[in-house]
């Protein structure tokens, strides 16, 4: 499981309205292609690893507004599971926030490439919120385009 944490110079409504839409994970977690909302509470993701195309469901199953933002994985080929915790620092004019997010395999050991994946998840998760914090401190969080399918790169893990 990969557990990291960060300190945004942001207001913690700021932060926790950047963090709290899974459609805009692609922005900044590199090893995440898509992710499509098919409800207000189930949203699909879709990345590669390797040469194999995973795809998995997941539901939101803790949304408490600028403190906590979870979710597990309901269908698909791999597991994963995410907690956003969000902390007001300096009065509320910082945020710290808590990312965790586990991947697992369903059935069985994992693939070589899985299995890195896997492995490298706390290494590429400090990467990824140190992009979120340079977009969402710069203020171009927002204007960041998400990955254009056609041009998503494979992700060897």
């Amino acid at each position: 499981m990969a557990h990291e944490r960060i300190e945004i110079d942001l207001p913690l409504a700021k932060a926790y309205e950047l963090l709290s839409n899974p459609v805009e994970f692609p922005k900044f977690l590199e090893r995440i292609n898509v992710v499509n909302r098919i409800n207000s509470q189930t949203f699909e993701y879709n990345t590669k690893i390797g040469n194999e195309e995973f795809k998995w469901t997941t539901n939101l199953i803790d949304n408490l507004r600028n403190t906590r933002f979870a979710w597990i994985t309901i269908n698909g080929n791999l597991n994963q599971t995410g907690t956003i915790r969000f902390t007001p620092l300096d009065n509320g004019e910082r945020t710290r926030v808590e990312f965790s997010l586990d991947y697992r395999t369903f059935f069985g050991e994992p693939s070589e490439e899985v299995a890195k994946f896997i492995e490298e998840s706390a290494t590429q998760l400090a990467k990824d919120l140190e992009t979120f914090k340079k977009l969402a401190e710069s203020g171009t969080f927002k204007e960041t385009e998400l990955k254009p399918a056609e041009e998503t790169e494979e992700v060897t893990a």
